[in-house]
């Protein structure tokens, strides 16, 4: 199970990696525009973040881009991490993999001095709020309603 960083370059895997594993878009935004949605997973980031100095991850099964994660620096606070994005394909769901590619991402979080993970969850999707409470991230208090698709977000925190 190779995690390697994701460039540009691979905006097309990852594309196709959205067609393949649509339902968190289709969740989160109602649709699913694979094309403009792996675009953006190279150019977003957090308020105040550097798109360019985030880790772009892929997750890999026997040749197959089967996870996709982007970990950005610096927000919500200088010395914290942010995971704006994780999603496994369903194929690699319940094996282990999302804890893996969790780990991975603590690891670079770590090794840029990273005290806490952040990350944000869709009220809309409690098998994935399950996953993150399981792996020791934990509420901050912190909601918010998303202007665009009106979906109610909760911040986690974990301690690294």
């Amino acid at each position: 199970m190779p995690i390697r960083r994701l460039s540009p370059a691979d905006t097309d895997l990852v594309a196709q990696f959205y067609r393949e594993a649509p339902d968190y878009w289709l969740l989160a935004e109602g649709a699913l525009d694979p094309d403009r949605q792996a675009r953006e997973f190279f150019t977003d980031a957090p308020p105040g973040c550097d798109p360019a100095q985030s880790h772009r991850l892929g997750l890999f099964l026997d040749d197959r881009l089967s996870g996709v994660a982007e970990l950005s620096h610096g927000f919500p606070d200088p010395g914290d991490a942010y995971l704006g994005l994780m999603i496994l394909g369903p194929w690699a769901q319940g094996a282990g993999h999302g804890r893996r590619l969790l780990a991975h991402a603590e690891g670079l979080a770590r090794g840029r001095g990273a005290r806490r993970l952040y990350l944000a969850v869709l009220d809309a999707n409690p098998r994935g709020r399950a996953f993150w409470l399981r792996e020791g991230l934990r509420p901050t208090g912190i909601r918010r309603q998303d202007a665009v698709t009106g979906h109610g977000l909760e911040r986690l925190v974990k301690d690294l």
